[in-house]
């Protein structure tokens, strides 16, 4: 045999460069990303502050695609990108954000503004861009000598100071975007001038009081920019004049959006203190909130306006503030701790809660959503739910709250996709389609491309689009997922991928790598013992529900709006239509169980994907499970037309075994999530 010396060398270089590909790309798993290094790029914290875990990449980095680049689209051109031309507290004639002693001048702009600046330059749109610099522009002239800015709310002789917090959030993230000067002037002058108030008359206030924490945060960016030593005061402060949300039994109040917000105020004042009691005192609020009223499938709690002891099914529901406030919270205190439980929590409200509380054109939401939800309309239902009024159906006037602070949730949640790290690396932390950019290594700039379908589908790609740096790239593990399988150009790493920690792949990255992620999904079961032992279903992140047929009534908002809402003059209303949601098909199943267990004959069946990268409707899902169940006759609506709480375990089943399809709850705007069970 004649010996080949040609193909014998060239395989000898294939092996060797093999071998030395594998050689320069190590991995190892990690509780927590470093935050003992300081970035060469982005903002560290100044002594004595602690380095966060995560850094946010500025506002403009992240460009989403997919469903979430989607839903961006579909804010813009529904409500969150229209409130402006309806809603009176946006009218601009003599609003008190644009003149000096006008109208409307609370919450409502700057909630509304919070979210839609964030959207307008996520989006490159020109013209929403051009909005954003009318009331930035405005805000930022309206500084006063003594420092204080923006519409001057009295109570007394005290100051209250709560929409002014709001505005501080969005200058952080505007100041990101453009490095304008004056936000820092504005701010600082703002802080000194605090300092001058007595503690006596300085957030005295129920919001104010409750939501001090959102002030905090932004004087410890404020400090890691500037070095003012004052502003550490200020920190302490706020501190102690915020509520107490570090009580080990109780909470200072029970409202959903103040729990949902507040409860990261200690975190953040341990990001000073390094006081481990404060930090524990945060995780301590979840856990307080979640073992009574949180024993529900999709990440929130039940306090429909407030918690109230006695109404823990999940027929109860939280306000639509709620959800995405819990994200920010939960993206806020990802980035603080590194603690990949925030993230898997944030994707539980994103996928489960969150895409049900509006309508699929973004053009009507709801005040209250629910697990358990089987009617949608426009009556009050008050004692059921804690409030007095339209709050179920969908609505553009869904409440002054939600109808304008809903503007945030998908725009902060695409900001927190991609992190950067203190040592240099970036790290993929919740997972979606996008492009970012990222500084790394010894500053150098690499473009990284996220590729998935993802959570209705296991597989993820990464692609180094251009750059080129040794970096490390974290990679969250999520709880849920068992044998996760991660490889570099096809090669698997050698680190095992362990769930809830993260996978760390360090390597000298080239344009064109590619990084592949296989997260497997399987179905699964929780108990809500609290809750009657009924059953909620998972599948992967996903949380699943009876598919319901949805009758869809159109009704006028003007007549139907909650009693103060305020439309604008000109504003056409039949453009904005109210839609309440009635069920069309039977929806008080138990879940037929074998032995406690899901029955080994339960199917997963997949769709094709939509044409309109939109998964969260009844016929777009991607995703179905196809079960059997079986009707409980005296589980109806209730005398407050709501679902009725779920039935006692012996409750007398029907005799018929039927089929019934269960859908991710994130598509059902009807729908039975946590069910009882029969054998």
């Amino acid at each position: 045999m004649t010996l080949n010396i040609r193909s014998l060398i060239a395989t000898f270089v294939m092996a060797a460069t093999a071998t030395a590909v594998s050689a320069q790309t190590t991995s190892k798993v990690v509780d927590r990303p470093d935050n003992t290094s300081q970035s060469n790029s982005y903002v560290n914290a100044k002594a004595p502050l602690r380095q966060q875990c995560f850094m946010k990449l500025p506002l403009g980095s992240i460009r989403p695609a997919g469903w979430v680049g989607r839903y961006l689209e579909l804010q813009r051109d529904g409500l969150t990108g229209h409130l402006g031309e309806i809603s009176a507290w946006l009218d601009k004639d003599n609003n008190a954000w644009l003149t000096s002693g006008g109208d409307h001048g609370w919450e409502e702009v700057p909630y509304w503004l919070k979210g839609y600046c964030d959207l307008a330059y996520i989006l490159g749109d020109k013209k929403m861009i051009a909005e954003t610099k009318t009331w930035i522009e405005a805000i930022l002239r309206s500084q006063r000598e003594d420092g204080s800015f923006g519409p001057i709310n009295m109570h007394g002789d005290k100051p209250e100071l709560w929409a002014q917090m709001i505005v501080l959030s969005t200058l952080q993230t505007y100041y990101e975007y453009t490095h304008d000067e004056r936000v820092l002037k504005l701010m600082s002058g703002y802080f000194k001038w605090q300092l001058t108030i007595p503690d006596d008359k300085f957030l005295e206030d129920y919001w104010e009081n409750s939501r001090g924490g959102d002030n905090l945060y932004t004087v410890l960016w404020l400090y890691n920019r500037t070095g003012d030593k004052s502003l550490l005061d200020l920190a302490h402060k706020l501190h102690r004049n915020t509520a107490n949300w570090t009580m080990s039994t109780s909470l200072p109040n029970w409202h959903n959006v103040n729990i949902a917000e507040c409860f990261r105020e200690p975190a953040t004042y341990y990001m000073l203190t390094s006081d481990p009691k404060m930090l524990h005192a945060s995780y301590n609020v979840q856990n307080l909130i979640r073992r009574t009223f949180g024993q529900v499938p999709g990440g929130m709690f039940g306090a429909d306006e407030n918690a109230r002891m006695g109404y823990i099914d999940p027929r109860q529901g939280v306000e639509t503030c709620g959800m995405v406030e819990q994200m920010a919270s939960d993206e806020i205190m990802l980035r603080f701790t590194g603690d990949p439980v925030w993230a898997d929590n944030c994707e539980d409200v994103a996928f489960n809660s969150y895409p049900a509380a509006t309508m699929p054109d973004f053009k009507a939401l709801r005040y209250i959503t629910s697990p358990n939800m089987v009617q949608s309309d426009s009556k009050n239902h008050n004692p059921g739910i804690d409030n007095r009024g339209p709050f179920l159906s969908m609505n553009p006037f869904s409440s002054r709250c939600c109808q304008h602070n809903h503007s945030q949730g998908w725009p902060y949640y695409s900001e927190n996709l991609i992190y950067a790290t203190p040592d240099n690396g970036m790290a993929a932390v919740m997972y979606a389609a996008c492009t970012a950019d990222v500084l790394v290594g010894n500053n150098k700039k690499v473009v990284v491309k996220e590729e998935t379908n993802y959570p209705f589908d296991e597989n993820i790609t990464f692609t180094i689009e251009k750059g080129s740096a040794e970096f490390p790239f974290y990679l969250r593990i999520p709880s849920w997922t068992k044998e996760a399988e991660v490889a570099v150009n096809g090669e698997r790493v050698s680190a095992t991928p362990v769930s809830g920690k993260y996978l760390v792949v360090n390597r000298k990255w080239q344009k064109g790598d590619k990084l592949t992620m296989r997260l497997p999904m399987t179905l699964g079961m929780r108990r809500w013992a609290v809750n009657k032992n009924s059953v909620s279903v998972d599948y992967g992140p996903l949380t699943m529900s009876l598919k319901i047929k949805e009758r869809y009534v159109k009704r006028d908002s003007k007549e139907t709006a909650i009693g103060d809402s305020k439309w604008q003059k000109n504003a056409d209303a039949s453009k904005w239509p109210t839609t309440e949601i009635y069920a069309d098909s039977p929806w008080n199943y138990a879940l037929v169980l074998h032995g406690g267990f899901l029955p080994l004959d339960i199917e997963v069946v997949r769709k094709p994907w939509p044409a309109d990268n939109y998964p969260f409707t009844l016929d777009s899902v991607p995703l179905e499970i196809k079960a059997k169940g079986r009707r409980v006759p005296s589980w109806t609506m209730d005398e407050t037309g709501l679902c009725g709480v779920l039935p006692d375990e012996d409750a007398p089943k029907a005799s018929e075994t039927e089929s019934i399809t269960l859908v991710p709850m994130g598509a059902a705007r009807l729908r039975i999530s946590a069910f009882p069970t029969v054998e």
